[in-house]
């Protein structure tokens, strides 16, 4: 494997690690920022109270988008693990 096509999977990885993960990441974060301005203003500072809702956005994103977060970490996975098989010659 040449050094290039060592850095291509590396790439590939990454943004197979960035479009599965990222969903759920802005999710937390505009939950998140929602929550952080409504606690700014009515002045409850209540580490507890940010909990649920960014948990419910969780579990709403998960419910919707775990098919396809799925269908992404295989096609990477069987990619990768049939390239390992042509890198040993089986």
């Amino acid at each position: 494997m040449t050094e290039a096509a060592a850095l291509q999977w590396f790439r590939d990885m990454l943004w197979t690690a960035v479009l599965t993960a990222g969903p759920v990441v802005l999710a937390v974060i505009a939950v998140g920022l929602v929550v952080a301005i409504v606690q700014a203003a009515t002045q409850v500072n209540d580490q507890a109270v940010a909990f649920g809702p960014k948990a419910a956005a969780v579990m709403g994103v998960l419910a919707l988008g775990a098919a396809w977060m799925l269908g992404n970490l295989q096609r990477f996975t069987q990619a990768a693990f049939e390239a390992m098989a042509r890198l040993g010659g089986g």
